[in-house]
C-alpha cells in the first residue's frame, strides 16, 4: 500500500483518492481513510528526506517545496470530512419518519442523539471533536445532529473543527513517523496505531457520559421508589 500511495503522492490524484475516501466513510467506516491519509503523508516523509540526502545544497528550498503538498493533504482530508458530515447530516435531516423509527431502534444512535442535542444547547461541540476519532463516531453524530434537526450553525462550526483536527493528526503522524523512522511498514504500522489508540480514547470518552446518565437515572428510580 505504501508503495502505491507512494506513486500517487507526487500528482494531484493522491488528493482525490484521499477526498473520496475520508467522503465516503461517514457511510462506510469500514474504509481505511485515516490509514490512507497516514500513507501519503509517510510519502511526502520519505520524499522530502529522499531529497535531503540527494543534495544538501538545496534541500531546504525542495523541503520548502513539500510543505504545500502536507497542508494541501490536510486541508483536503478536512474539507471531504466536514462534506461528508453535511451529507449524512442533510439525509437525516429529510430522512423522515423511516429514519427516526431506525434510530429509536439503535441506543447508540438514541444516546448519541440525546447527548449531542445537550451539548450544542449548551453552547459547546466537544463531542462532535472527539467522536471524530472513535470508530463510526463521526456517522453517529452526523446522522445524529440531522435526525434531531440542530440547527446547521450549531453543528457546522464544531464538525469544521472535528475535521481540521482530525486531518491534522493524522499527517502528523504519518509525516513525523516517515521522517523518524523511514518510509517502511515500520513506520507506517506506528503511525496507525497511534490513529486507532486515539480512537479507543475517543470511543471511551463517548462511552463515559452514556454510563454516569444511566448511573444517574438508576439512582434516580430507586430514590423514587424508596420514597
Amino acid at each position: 500500500m505504501l508503495e502505491s500511495v507512494g506513486a500517487l503522492a507526487g500528482s494531484s490524484w493522491i488528493y482525490a483518492v484521499v477526498a473520496l475516501s475520508v467522503l465516503l466513510d461517514v457511510f462506510l467506516p469500514v474504509l481505511p481513510s485515516g490509514v490512507l491519509v497516514i500513507t501519503a503523508a509517510t510519502a511526502v516523509a520519505a520524499g522530502s528526506t529522499t531529497v535531503a540526502g540527494a543534495a544538501s545544497a538545496t534541500s531546504a528550498a525542495e523541503q520548502v517545496s513539500e510543505a504545500p503538498s502536507l497542508i494541501a493533504l490536510v486541508l483536503c482530508a478536512a474539507a471531504a470530512s466536514v462534506a461528508g458530515d453535511l451529507v449524512a447530516y442533510r439525509l437525516a435531516w429529510r430522512g423522515g419518519e423511516r429514519l427516526d423509527r431506525a434510530i429509536a431502534r439503535s441506543r447508540r444512535l438514541t444516546s448519541a442523539q440525546e447527548r449531542l442535542g445537550a451539548a450544542l444547547a449548551r453552547g459547546g461541540g466537544i463531542l462532535v471533536i472527539i467522536a471524530r476519532f472513535a470508530p463510526a463516531g463521526r456517522s453517529v453524530v452526523s446522522l445524529g445532529a440531522g435526525a434531531a434537526h440542530r440547527k446547521v450553525k450549531e453543528f457546522l462550526p464544531w464538525s469544521a473543527l472535528a475535521g481540521v483536527a482530525w486531518a491534522g493528526y493524522s499527517v502528523s503522524l504519518g509525516y513525523f513517523g516517515g521522517q523518524w523512522l523511514g518510509a517502511t511498514w515500520v513506520a507506517t504500522a506506528v503511525s496507525v496505531l497511534a490513529l486507532f489508540v486515539a480512537g479507543a480514547l475517543a470511543a471511551y470518552v463517548m462511552r463515559r457520559p452514556a454510563a454516569a446518565a444511566a448511573a444517574q437515572a438508576a439512582a434516580h428510580a430507586t430514590v423514587t421508589t424508596a420514597s
